[in-house]
């Protein structure tokens, strides 16, 4: 079994090495493991962006799996109960062999499922964070001993905080990006480098004490759970819940073994669990993943909120789902609440074949970073002009631009967008703008390649 601990990561890779273990289990970099047999590869939830490095040494595990099998002439079993229209694309053209499971485990059956318009509830006078429809599902599931999951993608207490008078709004020194309210240690933290400081309660330009908390996450959810329902048992899940050794597995034990009321989660809450005794799922923001910078935003909500939806009513009890959104007529909901995943496919594949994105072609981004903010910009634009000079007319290629989050760890970021199918004359060219880019003796900027990344940035 792969582990993140290095002493027993060696330890395990010897079992495997001296042919100890017959089945080897683990996360993307158990795709490396020195098994000198290998009869076949499984990937489970091949969908998830997990198995795709975004940091150096980027690789994708599919990608890896489908070269290994090759060479050693064996199969690839991919499997999801929300295949990537990549994956399924290829299994629609007879590149992979299709194989359907058209029943849940234990026969049990799929739950129900209702879509809130939270905006319907704003104007009905309801303010909270929860639709009277999830209300009374909480309150019925209390009175009758059974366990519901919330699940919102977002941790914290608060995403942002701000000065309502002057408009400020408190930023990581280090990043371009808002820091998140943590009420539990009364700090505001930044969730890409780390960096926290104490809260405010004055405000540090113009001094106003009227400063206000925007947005909710996790922690704030469980302190409403247990203002509305005061004796209701409550545990949460999420990067600040599980930091340490073990304790992932604690947490669902301790749902699980004790029958703890309500279970709040971001994105680990959402696959592979199976506990008995849920009948609930409320999704509290079904719109956070629509709204991002990226071409599979429906793919990603619509698997999201179905794989979600499948912790609920898992054996003899009947399960319900309530998503609560401000966009219930967006496709990707509605074919969740269907679960509906063919109408989804065929809606997404029109999409990607009118923009010409995967499958159709590939996507390459060409970062550019570094702490000399001029000096990103000018490579980024040096990367542009040997890359048109290089590249055919047929070749989509994109003006240099900040990202989407300019500035991380100190580190300005640019990038670059390439669309087109990858072959070696594509990669040759890039390799030659890389050796250009080499020869300058860049101190302070270093560029990385991406082919169709998990995120956009």
């Amino acid at each position: 079994i792969a582990n993140y601990q290095f002493g027993e990561r060696y330890d395990q890779w010897r079992k495997i090495y001296n042919q100890k273990s017959k089945i080897v289990i683990g996360a993307r970099s158990a795709i490396f493991a020195p098994i000198k047999n290998l009869g076949i590869i499984i990937i489970d939830e091949e969908h998830d962006m997990s198995y795709k490095s975004d940091t150096t040494p980027r690789y994708n595990t599919s990608y890896v799996a489908k070269c290994i099998c090759t060479h050693e002439k064996i199969p690839l079993v991919v499997g999801s109960a929300t295949p990537s229209i990549d994956t399924y694309y290829k299994a629609c053209n007879k590149k992979i062999e299709l194989l359907k499971l058209t029943k849940r485990a234990n026969e049990s059956n799929l739950p129900e499922i209702s879509v809130v318009d939270m905006k319907e509830e704003l104007e009905s006078g309801n303010k909270t964070m929860f639709s009277r429809n999830l209300y009374e599902h909480m309150k019925t599931n209390l009175e009758n001993k059974e366990q519901t999951i919330l699940f919102l993608n977002r941790r914290g207490h608060s995403t942002f905080v701000m000065c309502r008078d002057c408009g400020f709004v408190a930023k990581c020194r280090n990043c371009n990006i808002s820091l998140t309210y943590h009420s539990k240690e009364n700090k505001l933290k930044c969730h890409y480098c780390g960096y926290e400081t104490n809260n405010y309660y004055v405000c540090p330009v113009c001094k106003s004490k009227n400063i206000r908390y925007f947005g909710a996450g996790t922690q704030k959810i469980e302190q409403e759970v247990k203002k509305i329902f005061p004796n209701a048992s409550t545990i949460r899940m999420d990067i600040d819940t599980v930091t340490t050794k073990g304790s992932h597995e604690k947490l669902l034990n301790r749902f699980k073994n004790e029958n703890i009321d309500v279970l709040i989660g971001t994105q680990m809450v959402v696959k592979g669990h199976h506990f008995p005794n849920v009948t609930l799922v409320g999704v509290l923001a079904a719109d956070t993943s629509l709204n991002v910078d990226d071409y599979r935003s429906g793919e990603r909500t619509f698997q999201t909120l179905t794989q979600v939806s499948g912790r609920a009513g898992r054996e003899s009890l009947k399960g319900r789902v309530v998503i609560q959104t401000y966009n219930p007529d967006d496709y990707s909901i509605i074919y969740s609440k269907n679960n509906d995943f063919i109408s989804l496919y065929n809606k997404e594949i029109k999409i990607r074949n009118q923009l010409k994105y995967p499958p159709f072609c590939d996507i390459f981004l060409i970062g550019v970073t570094g702490t000399d903010e001029n000096e990103v910009i000018k490579t980024s634009y040096k990367i542009y002009d040997i890359l048109k000079i290089d590249l055919k007319e047929n070749i989509n290629i994109f003006t240099p631009m900040p990202a989407p989050i300019s500035k991380i760890k100190n580190n300005y970021r640019w990038r670059l967008i390439i669309k087109h199918q990858l072959n070696n004359n594509i990669i040759s060219i890039i390799n030659n703008m890389l050796d250009k880019i080499e020869k300058l003796k860049l101190k302070n900027t270093r560029l990385y390649v991406d082919v169709n990344p998990n995120n956009m940035g």
